[in-house]
């Protein structure tokens, strides 16, 4: 395979603003599988499966990978524990590069952007596993600490792609969704968009789901600070699934010592995998960075950047995964009699999901060293159980009134009646 100078393009909607960057060559002719050679990090799921059916597929440890390892590649696919820049990529003959994550901060983008080469992400390809993330953690903490979700307001800090799914899943659980999101708000105008400083005031409980931005015209770096905490309903609850950069430890923990934050629960964490403990015992669910790391997450990177590649070889994608490889799914049986309908549903959610699990083994780790505690939150991550999304799981429901079962089958899941 020859090196493709291809121009890439921004593509870039309303829908999707918020979710980060997806570029991919526009025409690269004379370009065949022939002899292509494509290293993929070892997170990737189905990479030599995947990846195979287009030239020689070698699969390297995500650290691992080197510019030894592309000197001779032409195409080479990650997720987000290898970084992408002119030290790793430069010399070598690479013409594709993409990574199966919605997320590029693990892109030096401003470089990719100048030289001749087509790269991609997967924008949304687990914006579906996050939101369900977000149901699950919020059922949890009304159970844990005796309120309904019915009737509360959630403020939604950032509506793009896995936003908009946490605002239907808030709806479904009889929430009210307060949204905030600038840029949304100037390219559509839409009056449902709200001035932060009114979601903040008004929110029992606010959720994070911007991308972590440096500047521009709306930067999120380090957004939730002693000003964003300062204007928060007293007692709130606070969730962050974004990126870990976008909270400053130090105001989150004098919001909770002080009764702003009632109640935090913590998937990301700045200065990841040495995250801050103190936060982190502070916290009333703490998990490793794996929010979206289901299984059907994990393969629609790897289907969206397979496609994109095929696109850029201009052959016909030809993989399909083959189900039976698929980890299996839970059944789950409940008897609803007697459960008020957010008792049920938590019932079900905490057997398709175990937050609380990932939650008590993040808080194993060590406690002598920060190099220690770093590799136990990369293991955590690197051998993280693929956990299968609601819509994969069939619930046989007895006693289940009719509004019991509309938000069981809203949320996604499969029902059969026992």
């Amino acid at each position: 395979m020859r090196k493709a100078y291809a121009t890439s393009q921004r593509v870039s909607t309303a829908g999707d603003f918020f979710e980060g960057i997806f570029r991919l060559a526009e025409s690269v002719k004379g370009v065949h599988n022939s002899g292509v050679k494509i290293v993929c990090a070892s997170s990737v799921l189905f990479a030599r499966e995947a990846f195979g059916t287009l030239g020689e597929t070698v699969v390297v440890p995500d650290a691992a990978i080197s510019p030894s390892d592309l000197k001779d590649a032409d195409a080479l696919i990650v997720r987000s524990k290898t970084l992408v820049n002119e030290r790793l990529i430069e010399n070598t003959r690479l013409s594709f590069v993409g990574t199966a994550t919605a997320g590029t901060d693990h892109f030096d983008v401003d470089y990719l952007n100048h030289i001749p080469l087509a790269w991609c992400a997967a924008p949304g390809c687990n914006a579906n596993s996050v939101a369900e993330y977000f149901a699950t953690a919020a059922l949890c903490l009304a159970h844990r600490k005796g309120f309904e979700l019915a009737g509360k307001k959630v403020g939604v800090i950032g509506v793009g792609q896995v936003g908009s799914r946490v605002v239907q899943k808030a709806e479904f659980l009889g929430m009210t969704a307060l949204r905030n999101d600038p840029p949304l708000q100037l390219a559509t105008g839409d009056p449902l968009f709200l001035p932060l400083e009114q979601v903040l005031a008004e929110a029992d409980l606010l959720t994070l789901h911007v991308p972590l931005e440096n500047g521009g015209r709306h930067p999120t770096n380090q957004m939730a600070n002693c000003k964003f905490f300062a204007g928060v309903k007293p007692g709130c609850f606070f969730v962050n699934a974004s990126r870990g950069e976008v909270v400053e430890t130090d105001s989150l923990l004098y919001a909770l010592e002080h009764g702003a934050v009632r109640y935090s629960v913590l998937d990301v964490w700045e200065n990841e995998p040495v995250i801050s403990r103190a936060l982190l015992n502070k916290t009333e669910l703490g998990t490793p960075h794996i929010a979206g790391y289901s299984f059907e997450g994990r393969l629609n990177g790897t289907l969206a950047v397979y496609r994109e590649l095929c696109h850029f070889l201009e052959v016909e994608p030809v993989w399909k995964p083959e189900e039976q490889l698929f980890p299996k799914a839970p059944e789950i049986k409940l008897d609803a009699q007697g459960l008020s309908d957010e008792t049920a549903l938590w019932e079900i959610v905490r057997q398709a999901y175990d937050i609380e699990k990932d939650d008590a083994a993040l808080r194993q780790g060590p406690t002598d060293s920060d190099a220690a505690w770093g590799m136990h939150f990369n293991s955590l991550r690197r051998n993280y159980a693929s956990r299968r999304e609601f819509s994969a799981i069939r619930i046989q429901l007895r006693h289940a009134g009719t509004e019991l079962l509309e938000k069981t089958a809203a949320l996604g899941f499969q029902i059969a009646a026992f």
